[in-house]
């Protein structure tokens, strides 16, 4: 409790109290329990300083209290002495215990050193120096720690003085305790300061009994102790006194102040060494914070700079956060030096002295424990900047993968499709895989952008009018429904309808102006088939029946300068047209067919006038075949015979084959085959044919063996019937003739003869066919 200023203090002099009576209440009642003593070697120090009260008349200066001061430590007269000794009660007119009263001096205080002792602000004295040689320690050095007297006061104080030995080695009155014992403090005369002992004896002052059972001579501690003092204890072990200061109970001081306020010490009592479990928890745990603070609550900086090396190593090596985040071995060993801090933090807190109040101390575990969100808190916040980082590293690798898959887009674009669908194919299966399974991706964002421009890039050839080239990329677009994701794809796919079958109808119309219209006639046939209804199929109908017609129209006026080639395109166009499903184009069909009817028999006729006679029978002769029924086929023959004779007589394809049969008489001409082979005897002149004589069996070759045989052997000399013969009717005028054998006996195929002849009108003419060999 704090004291009051000087100036503060009652105005009058305490009582005078004899010490050496005692009082009414000096017997303790009887039904008090002896626990309510301190017990015997406790370690209590009672300290008391003396009162400023009247000194004796006969005082010496260095007892001297002024007679005006109140005491400034007394206690009322109605409440219990603060020091007073435990288990006695006071008398109810007792003076307070740190009173002194006036007269009270000694009888035998022997005098003092003549210079008076300088009082304090605080109301104690100042002591001079001792006497040079006196030995001992002054009165202000410190104490000697967790050492001192066991009992026995100052050497130079006998018992029951009240304050220190003067040089003579006079003892002053005392204020001691009642030894063990129960007797009074020895030496301590009637008037000495000390609680009465049990007996009725006052006490010889207040210093302790020493381990003989003498009273203590002055200020010093009881030996034993009387245990803990008032409040926490202080800086000693229990049961040990502090060793009296020297002068202390000589001398007539008071003791020195304590380092520290009792219970100032870590763990709010105890003495050092003290094992504080909370503390070393307290002390390990923020040491676990990765900011050393343990080490810094210990004052232990080496410990704390390590912690700190630690942990700016790990950011240093974590931050910034990647996705990778901080390798396993870098963490372990991290872990380990927290491990050990706090296992050392620990070890150093469990028995240290704290540097901080009570109330701070209260507070370090609750803040250790706090604290630990620090380290939580970081992995929370690193693993959070981790993942994010991961989320990056992974939305930038789907990031790549879209621009990986617009890169082969944009390099196919405008290429043909064919060389180019593999990649477009490629990039359209990632577009669908990264909206299908990233669907919250930046990239998955970027998807329907990237289809647009992916339809744009595809439909180029379109765009750019290049309709062929723009079919196969049209024909994807369209069907992409049935390969992507609807969700993917949404509507793009719906718009390709129109631009294909346009696309179809314009490659077909562009391909019938070039020699070879099969990729036209395939574009018309797809056309139809795909889109029947549409427009552009009755217009193709219009485009390929007039086409047909333009083309066969110089074959039907015969205005073609080169029939045959004309009928040929004719007649491609006309196959090509024809094989046409979905199109209603007969009528153009039959027009090119009359047509090239036409044209074959003018590319015939064309062939005969160029002396092609070979080309000329090849025409008519098929021209024959394919239209039997025509009413040129009959021409188209004479003309084929005609150039059969002229290919091999010239002079026979002067003049081109009537188509008519002339008037006016004819002429007979018979025919005889005195052959053993076939023969085939072709004609032209005014009139133009072909006849052929069965072979006669029973003829042979002339000459060789048979003209030396019989010599006088003529062709057709026999009787007349022996020979196959034909008779023709022929007007007059210049004949060509070929006779042609085939096959058989000596005869070789192909053997031809041709001859001319005149016909004459008014004779019968006979022409005998025969066969010659050097056989």
């Amino acid at each position: 409790m704090g004291e009051d200023p000087n100036d503060a203090r009652p105005e009058h002099a305490p009582p005078k109290l004899d010490l050496n009576k005692p009082g009414p209440g000096d017997e303790p009642p009887a039904d008090r329990p002896p626990a309510d003593r301190p017990p015997a070697g406790s370690g209590e120090t009672v300290m008391i300083r003396p009162a400023r009260g009247g000194a004796p008349r006969d005082a010496t200066p260095a007892d001297a209290v002024p007679a005006d001061a109140t005491p400034r430590d007394a206690v009322p007269a109605d409440a219990t002495p603060r020091d007073a000794v435990p288990g006695e009660a006071a008398p109810a007119d007792a003076t307070p215990a740190d009173a002194v009263p006036a007269d009270a001096a000694p009888a035998d205080a022997a005098p003092r050193d003549p210079a008076p002792p300088q009082a304090t602000p605080t109301g104690s004295f100042r002591l001079p120096a001792p006497a040079p040689g006196a030995g001992g320690t002054a009165p202000w050095e410190a104490p000697p720690q967790n050492g001192g007297s066991t009992g026995t006061a100052a050497s130079a104080a006998p018992a029951g003085s009240f304050g220190p030995a003067d040089p003579s080695g006079t003892s002053g009155s005392g204020f001691g305790p009642a030894d063990s014992s129960g007797t009074a403090a020895s030496a301590a005369p009637a008037g000495s300061f000390g609680p009465a002992d049990p007996s009725g004896a006052s006490g010889s002052g207040f210093g302790p009994a020493d381990s003989s059972g003498t009273a203590g001579s002055g200020f010093g501690p009881p030996s034993g102790g009387f245990g803990g003092g008032f409040g926490a204890g202080g800086p000693y072990g229990h049961g040990q006194a502090p060793a009296a200061a020297p002068g202390w109970a000589g001398a007539g001081t008071l003791p020195p102040p304590p380092s520290a306020p009792p219970g100032s010490g870590p763990g709010g009592g105890g003495g050092q060494g003290e094992s504080r479990p909370l503390q070393a928890v307290a002390v390990g745990l923020l040491n676990l914070s990765c900011l050393g603070l343990g080490y810094v609550l210990l004052r232990q900086w080496i410990g704390a700079a390590v912690c700190w090396a630690a942990t700016a190593a790990l950011l240093l090596l974590a931050l910034p956060a990647d996705a990778d985040g901080v390798p396993l071995g870098v963490l372990v060993g991290y872990g380990a030096v927290l491990l050990a801090a706090a296992a050392d933090g620990a070890r150093r807190g469990l028995r240290a002295s704290l540097s901080v109040g009570a109330a701070a101390r209260r507070l370090v575990l609750p803040l250790a424990v706090v604290l630990l969100a620090v380290p939580a808190g970081g992995a929370v916040a690193y693993g959070s900047a981790r993942d994010d980082a991961r989320e990056e590293a992974f939305q930038q690798s789907l990031l790549a993968r879209l621009a990986t898959a617009d890169a082969l887009v944009k390099a196919k674009e405008g290429s043909r499709f064919e060389l180019a669908e593999s990649d477009y194919t490629t990039a359209l299966d990632t577009y669908e895989k990264l909206a299908l399974d990233h669907p919250g991706s930046r990239a998955a964002k970027l998807v329907p952008e990237r289809l647009d421009a992916y339809v744009t890039s595809v439909s180029k050839p379109y765009t750019d009018k290049k309709y062929c080239d723009a079919v196969d990329p049209l024909k994807h677009l369209r069907g992409l429904p049935d390969t992507v994701d609807a969700k993917v794809l949404g509507d793009r796919a719906d718009g390709f309808d129109e631009p294909l079958a346009q696309s179809l109808y314009e490659c077909g119309a562009g391909e019938l102006g070039r020699e070879s219209t099969a990729a036209a006639h395939e574009a018309f046939t797809e056309l139809a088939a795909t889109f029947p209804e549409s427009v552009y199929v009755g217009r193709t109908e219009k485009l390929v029946g007039d086409g047909l017609r333009k083309a066969a129209a110089p074959l039907s006026d015969g205005s073609a300068s080169d029939p045959c080639a004309t009928t040929e395109e004719v007649r491609t166009q006309r196959s090509g047209v024809a094989g046409l499903k979905g199109y209603e184009l007969s009528g153009p069909v039959a027009d090119a067919d009359r047509a090239i009817q036409k044209g074959v028999f003018s590319c015939g006729t064309k062939q005969f006038r160029d002396e092609e006679y070979s080309d000329a029978v090849k025409t008519m002769d098929q021209y024959a075949k394919d239209y039997p029924k025509s009413p040129q086929t009959a021409h188209a023959r004479t003309i084929s015979i005609a150039a059969q004779i002229a290919d091999h007589e010239p002079a026979a394809g002067k003049k081109l084959p009537s188509a008519t049969v002339p008037g006016g008489s004819r002429m007979p001409m018979v025919v005889s085959n005195d052959g053993k082979d076939a023969v085939e005897l072709l004609y032209t002149g005014p009139v133009t044919g072909k006849i052929t004589l069965r072979a006669c069996g029973t003829c042979t070759n002339y000459g060789g063996i048979r003209g030396a045989v019989d010599p006088d052997a003529k062709p057709c000399g026999g009787a007349s019937s022996k020979y196959p013969k034909a008779t023709l009717q022929l007007p007059a005028g210049t004949y060509h003739f070929l006779q042609r054998r085939a096959g058989g006996g000596f005869a070789v195929a192909g053997e031809t003869k041709s001859s001319k002849a005149e016909i004459e009108p008014g004779y019968t003419y006979t022409n005998c066919l025969y066969v010659t060999s050097g056989l």
